[in-house]
């Protein structure tokens, strides 16, 4: 069952998750798409856009799709020329086998997935891809490690599936999954970090005190883990996880 009070947590946040959340490496988006540009491509919960904007600056023709007015209300201000359609993973307002991908970056924990993989049947021309993409905090780094650790102690829970972990198959329109694995890095300050944590749907659907909470443990991180302490600035080191299903 999806749980619907974080699916549409964000729209709050939009402009906050837009400034701190990270981008996605283009080699792991090329393979995602699976074919050279232009191909016309869905962004499936697109969002505020980080996507979207990536497979634009691929060369693709990009149709993002996202059920949050508040989220769809940044992509459009945030990608000109690009205007977000309202619609879910489940019921997207194009015809049948009109797209060669779709796309789902951060987002198909979120979606009723028989339903959702039957509608992207519907979608994908034969040969065409479906492809979930997650940024994984690389916490085999071990102040990440801890990172997670407090927000796990604070906020009880690490938030929604976001390491591709289950993904078996996309259901019988398409074949076996295909996963890839890509690395890159985002730079952050000790208050950047503490707002990329302010807009996972665990600190949007917590309580005041559970905030500040986190956002003081954070800070407390940074000045004193040794990998951290001293530094205006540094990296946050991500795994990115493909997982990409061909349309039979």
């Amino acid at each position: 069952m999806v749980d619907q009070l974080h699916a549409l947590s964000f729209g709050v946040a939009a402009d906050a998750y837009d400034r701190y959340r990270p981008s996605y490496p283009e080699p792991a988006i090329d393979w995602a798409v699976g074919r050279s540009a232009p191909a016309r491509v869905v962004d499936l919960g697109a969002g505020t856009g980080i996507l979207t904007r990536v497979l634009l600056g691929l060369g693709h023709d990009v149709t993002p799709v996202e059920p949050d007015p508040g989220m769809r209300a940044r992509l459009d201000a945030a990608t000109p020329g690009t205007v977000a359609l309202a619609g879910s993973a489940e019921r997207v307002p194009l015809p049948d086998n009109s797209v060669d991908a779709v796309v789902a970056g951060q987002a198909y924990h979120w979606f009723d997935q028989p339903a959702a993989h039957a509608e992207g049947a519907r979608l994908v021309r034969p040969g065409g891809t479906y492809a979930a993409v997650f940024n994984h905090r690389d916490e085999s780094v071990p102040w990440v490690a801890e990172l997670t650790a407090i927000t796990v102690e604070v906020l009880g829970g690490r938030g929604a599936r976001d390491d591709g972990s289950g993904i078996d198959g996309y259901g019988p329109g398409f074949g076996p999954v295909e996963r890839a694995e890509f690395r890159h890095e985002m730079t952050l300050t000790p208050e950047t970090l503490v707002g990329m944590i302010s807009t996972r749907s665990y600190y949007l659907t917590a309580g005041p005190e559970r905030q500040r909470e986190v956002a003081a443990r954070i800070r407390e991180l940074t000045t004193n883990h040794p990998d951290l302490a001293g530094r205006e600035s540094f990296p946050l080191p991500y795994r990115t996880l493909v997982f990409r299903g061909r349309r039979r």
